[in-house]
């Protein structure tokens, strides 16, 4: 009998772990479908972004949200464009420290479900408080509320997933990825291309197809209670990710924090004992790399920690002397790549450690504190008085 991802009968896949191995295939869906909508999307986008006023901001709820984070250092740099990361929950409480009447503003709201009050109330506010405001709605879903308002305004674009993106498990697995590389391709498609991105998935199918020896010669089974992720530039907000999967899958029980190499010394440091995991993502770029390599060192040496684990794609002597993986075989990839192959490793890690808790992946939240569409948001009227 063949075995899931965590060693399991196959006939026991979760939702979360189909969702996983599907991924690489729904980028290249995606992907292939941006590029057959080239002449609409330039139509809608090449006047806005012609203006270079115009502010850029990345905005989603939770996981949706850390796609800026991850994504926006490297596109403000390739493009030379104003782009920020601003997550909807930071827009609804404070929309005049983001929204800026004269300030031509496109919104890209990334959303899975596209019903979270925070992100339709974004998208609201922004249109209510700029003069000059256009949205990009990037989904997974076409019943969502954000998807069908923006079918009839012509301030907006909705970009659809594939409708396999909308995940049935509680975690976003695929449609984060998913929506991640669709925004860069849309933004940046002289390198993130259906053809270019093949290599990415290639390297990505590889990493799921290994990953029960992962599992098993690199984490093995620790006594955990801590677990740490650390990634510079970008790679923080991949880290970031990181950590909340595995804290969701496994319900709290295994507590996660995420920071920058550099970061993590001033004071987050003390976080580290002998039932702490740390796991360094490491730069691809020679001058990052050196920053996250000291650190890497320093915490192997420091013998403070269960284990230390560097991920990187070159086996630095750094890297090969402690725990390590190295990913597999390809083309120099740009950090912005690497992190697609970094959230393989951390969603089936998060996925293993759920199912070692007992907790059932897809409905890790037995109590019904969280939800998969947040519950309970009471959105409160905005005047401009109120600044």
């Amino acid at each position: 009998m063949s075995e899931t991802l965590t060693g399991t009968p196959a006939g026991t896949q979760t939702w979360t772990e189909k969702e996983i191995r599907q991924q690489p295939d729904c980028w290249r869906k995606s992907l292939k479908n941006i590029e057959a909508k080239h002449a609409e999307l330039a139509a809608f986008l090449s006047p806005l972004l012609s203006n270079p006023a115009l502010k850029i901001i990345l905005t989603g709820a939770g996981t949706s949200a850390f796609i800026g984070d991850i994504i926006a250092p490297w596109l403000s740099r390739h493009t030379a464009k104003n782009f920020v990361a601003v997550p909807t929950t930071d827009l609804v409480t404070n929309p005049a420290d983001y929204l800026h009447e004269a300030q031509p503003t496109l919104l890209v709201s990334f959303a899975r479900s596209g019903n979270s009050p925070e992100s339709v109330a974004a998208v609201e506010l922004a249109t209510q408080c700029v003069k000059q405001c256009h949205h990009l709605i990037i989904t997974c879903n076409k019943e969502g509320a954000l998807y069908q308002n923006a079918l009839n305004d012509e301030y907006a674009y909705p970009l659809l997933m594939p409708a396999e993106t909308h995940d049935r498990g509680f975690a976003m697995t695929s449609s984060i990825s998913t929506m991640m590389a669709s925004c860069l391709a849309v933004f940046a498609p002289e390198v993130i291309n259906s053809r270019s991105f093949e290599d990415v998935a290639r390297r990505c199918e590889e990493i799921i197809a290994t990953l029960g020896e992962f599992n098993d010669d690199v984490f093995g089974d620790l006594p955990l209670q801590r677990i740490v992720y650390l990634g510079s530039g970008g790679l923080q907000g991949a880290a970031r990710e990181c950590s909340l999967k595995v804290l969701e899958l496994t319900a709290g029980k295994l507590a996660a924090f995420y920071d920058s190499p550099t970061g993590f010394r001033h004071g987050p440091k003390s976080l580290v004992n002998d039932k702490t995991l740390v796991v360094v993502f490491v730069s691809s770029h020679p001058y990052t790399r050196q920053y996250d390599l000291d650190l890497l060192a320093e915490l192997r040496r420091d013998k403070q920690a269960l284990r230390v684990i560097a991920i990187s794609a070159t086996a630095d002597a750094e890297v090969t002397a402690g725990p390590h993986i190295l990913l597999p075989e390809s083309r120099p990839f740009i950090d912005v790549e690497q992190a697609f192959c970094f959230l393989m490793y951390a969603q089936v890690f998060a996925l293993t450690e759920s199912i070692k808790a007992g907790i059932t992946p897809d409905t890790p939240s037995a109590s019904g504190a969280v939800n998969r569409v947040v519950k309970g948001v009471i959105i409160h009227p905005w005047t401009p008085e109120e600044a």
